[in-house]
């Protein structure tokens, strides 16, 4: 299988170039994604300047360790001079003013920045549909949603249109559209990876990982990204481990996990059958499966999505359309205030003035209207959901009964992964109880969408690390995936395991 280390091995040697890489891509894209909608934006003058500044440092042999990596990055990482939308009518002509630690990551070691992938507004949503720049398509089959939010950073790997890219996980936000499309998606320990830069929907759960075509290439792009940060205050000072040094070691028997609460109701029949032929398989490769329990996860759901919205409510509500973003029509807000002013005049005809004063003080101020107003405009409906719920939670008689108890029942299934691995390795588990659904077919029934998470928000309520690896293929056609979850700092367990899945199907 072709991965970023035989790719640069032929450049190094002359055989290709990187102008010869890049106008491959540069064509597929041009080729598919008017179609797949997955690149929101490619700049192709900024393409050719990164290929003739990178292209003569392969040359004279001094090209960083990430030199012919071409790489397309969700559109919540900012680039400085970059638009950085977050798929968001209220973002959708904000340039970012400064550089994410992972592109300046990515920028010293000398990978190539194609593109701007396309993704579910703010990260919120499970197909990739929420978005202003319409719906992002599934290149196995086109009728299908790519899974979200990281729907088009699946996609345009998938699709073939660059090597590897980053996303962004809060519930699963890479793992699982990275099983809707078939290809790799992984979810690092909480911390691993820098934040700074990321634009936050829920901060105590985000984290930046990569998206590639094999497990190889999956783990060097881990290597060049991780690390502590100053810049952010909840990054890791835990060393950074070689992931590809152990890739391939099978000195003692690696103890996979099988918690029965992953393998129940909800689950496709197939995918279930898919998955535990895959198990089945790795028995005879050095592998123990051991029955392990995670009793407090039958209240994931419900404790992931109290605890997400109230951090999103909390950290959009700077997205108030008078520092930057969009703004309601200023002039429009002054009209409808005096026009509503002169309605309470004439309702209140013959009436007292104190009656017509306490009507107009509660009418909205100039500012609080235009705050509302932009809001309002700016933000779609499941971003808007989302806020309410969030804010609801935190609310005064609330807070103690969902809030408090959510962050309760987060430590337990803490605790039961802390358990778990005292016996294992890794746990495995589906990655997602079904394949891709239908475009449309979930989007009027958030709480059908919300259980696609089902088996990946229990890495982020725990800050561990996950890996989806493509596992097989269902009867329709579409692929299935297969995760990973390993101890926190322990991704080269779950890189292991994953390419042992791998090389079952070579």
């Amino acid at each position: 299988m072709k991965n970023l280390l035989s790719v640069q091995e032929q450049l190094k040697s002359g055989k290709i170039t990187l102008s010869e890489i890049t106008e491959g891509y540069l064509t597929t894209i041009k080729s598919r994604n008017p179609e797949i909608n997955a690149f929101v934006h490619v700049d192709e003058d900024d393409i050719q300047n990164q290929v003739s500044s990178i292209q003569k440092k392969i040359t004279n042999g001094s090209a960083g360790a990430l030199a012919g990596a071409i790489v397309g990055v969700k559109d919540v990482i900012c680039e400085a001079g970059k638009k950085v939308t977050c798929a968001s009518q209220i973002l959708h002509n904000f340039e970012s003013v400064y550089e994410a630690t992972v592109i300046s990551k990515l920028k010293a070691e000398d990978a190539l920045l194609i593109g701007r992938a396309n993704m579910d507004e703010f990260a919120m949503g499970s197909s990739t549909e929420n978005s202003i720049f319409g719906p992002s398509k599934n290149p196995v089959n086109t009728e299908y949603v790519t899974g979200g939010s990281s729907g088009g950073s699946a996609a345009v790997v998938a699709a073939d249109m660059c090597d590897v890219s980053l996303g962004s996980d809060t519930g699963g936000s890479i793992r699982q559209p990275a099983s809707y499309c078939g290809v790799v998606g992984l979810k690092p320990t909480y911390s691993r990876v820098s934040r700074y830069g990321l634009v936050a929907y829920a901060s105590s759960f985000d984290c930046i990982g990569p998206f590639s075509k094999n497990v190889t290439d999956a783990a060097i792009m881990l290597k060049h990204i991780s690390g502590h940060d100053p810049m952010d205050n909840s990054s890791s000072s835990e060393p950074v481990d070689d992931y590809l040094a152990d890739l391939d070691s099978y000195g003692s028997p690696l103890k996979v996990g099988v918690p029965e609460e992953y393998f129940g109701e909800g689950l496709d029949p197939e995918v279930r059958q898919i998955i535990e032929d895959q198990l089945k398989a790795l028995e005879k490769e050095n592998v123990k499966l051991i029955p392990v329990k995670l009793p407090h996860m039958k209240y994931g759901i419900a404790t992931y999505y109290i605890l997400a919205t109230a951090e999103a409510s909390s950290n959009l509500a700077r997205f108030d359309g008078i520092r930057y973003g969009h703004r309601a029509d200023h002039k429009k807000v002054v009209e409808d205030l005096s026009e509503e002013r002169q309605q309470i005049k004439e309702a209140f005809k013959g009436k007292s003035a104190a009656d017509v004063d306490q009507a107009m003080s509660k009418l909205d101020s100039q500012l609080i209207r235009l705050y509302k107003k932009s809001r309002t405009e700016g933000f779609g409906k499941e971003v808007k959901r989302r806020i309410l719920l969030g804010t609801y939670v935190l609310s005064a008689g609330y807070y103690d009964a969902y809030y408090a108890k959510a962050q309760k029942v987060r430590r337990l299934i803490k605790n039961d992964f802390t358990e778990a691995f005292k016996q294992v390795d890794v746990i495995v588990s589906p990655t997602a109880p079904t394949t891709a659904f239908k475009l449309g077919e979930n989007l009027n029934d958030p709480l059908q969408m919300y259980l696609n998470d089902v088996y990946t928000i229990s890495a982020n309520l725990a800050g561990i690390c996950g890996i989806s690896v493509p596992a097989g293929t269902h009867s329709n056609g579409l692929p299935v995936g297969l995760q990973f979850m390993g101890n926190a700092f322990r991704e080269s367990d779950i890189l292991r395991a994953a390419k042992r899945i791998e090389n079952l199907h070579q």
